[in-house]
């Protein structure tokens, strides 16, 4: 019998994630296994301790609504979140990862008290190295290789975000769509390569303009689009022009090996009640159309005819 204990103990304190006994008060009642230093912190020291004597109060809170909510639903439940060894007291020297670590929580309720409160079993594995390579897979999948500007997929995702806020909360949205003016001389003159160069330099000269809440994408070839969150037609048009006078006073000879300059032309519109994704980017597609036949290098709005 006392083999078989020894053995049991033994067995538990090498269980590779650290597996915590939580009190509904939030107190740590009991910490086993985790001791490997490269994936995690030796959190011995916080066993009789709360989250609250530990944590900052918003983590703390946190932490134990979780748990409350296990104990509500009687069902393991699992939950993602980042943790840094700074945020926790006591923990700030350990030895242990240096970077926040981004964790899977498996909260289970005991069946029965522990210490004469409630309690949660909480296993905490480290998935550090499967977030970060799935939030690198994320954006990929939303950026163009060639520009790093986000792609049309991310746009149509943005867009369908973005119209359903605005038709909840009235926040206004628009649009801009530009091309490059006779962008194909510049590919049949200095050829693609060359051509490549200038519309990377072009994501780069627009993304000095804009907010970082504003969205540039590659719409198509030399396309592109801007997605404008809270922002009227009047400020977008003004961003327009701004855009259109950046790339037009821009000097491509870096790029292209002799001086040259290259214009855009540009339609704006903004979402209006009753609009959907369709019409919003049809209006802007007018205005860039209109622009390239009023000679180019020229920014032209479209409002909606109501």
């Amino acid at each position: 019998m006392k083999q078989n204990l020894e053995l049991l103990m033994e067995m538990l304190a090498a269980l590779p994630d650290p597996v915590f006994v939580l009190s509904e008060s939030g107190k740590y009642l009991a910490l086993i296994g985790g001791h490997d230093a490269r994936y995690y912190h030796d959190g011995s020291h916080l066993v009789n301790f709360s989250l609250h004597d530990v944590m900052p109060k918003a983590r703390a809170d946190w932490f134990l609504q979780q748990i409350q909510q296990t104990l509500e639903e009687g069902r393991l439940r699992t939950v993602e979140y980042s943790l840094g060894a700074h945020e926790i007291k006591g923990m700030e020297l350990a030895e242990g990862p240096e970077q926040d670590i981004w964790f899977e929580g498996r909260v289970q309720p005991l069946r029965r008290p522990f210490r004469g409160e409630r309690a949660v079993v909480w296993v905490a594995r480290n998935i550090t190295e499967h977030y970060n390579m799935q939030r690198q897979l994320k954006t990929l999948s939303e950026q163009d290789e060639l520009t790093g500007a986000y792609n049309r997929r991310k746009l149509m995702e943005a867009l369908q975000e973005r119209v359903a806020e605005f038709h909840r909360y009235s926040h206004p949205l628009s649009l801009i769509i530009f091309d490059l003016d006779h962008f194909k001389r510049v590919n049949d003159k200095f050829g693609h390569v060359s051509g490549d160069k200038v519309l990377f330099s072009i994501t780069t000269l627009c993304n000095k303009q804009l907010r970082q809440q504003d969205l540039l994408c590659r719409y198509g070839g030399e396309e592109f689009a801007v997605l404008l969150p809270n922002t009227n037609l009047e400020d977008a048009v003004q961003l327009a022009q701004r855009l259109r006078t950046t790339v037009g006073s821009y000097d491509f000879e870096q790029e292209l090996g002799e001086s040259y300059s290259i214009t855009i032309s540009a339609g704006v519109s903004t979402l209006t009640p009753g609009d959907d994704i369709e019409s919003l980017i049809k209006r802007a597609d007018s205005g860039l159309y209109q622009a390239k036949n009023s000679g180019r290098n020229c920014v032209i709005e479209k409002a909606r005819q109501l």
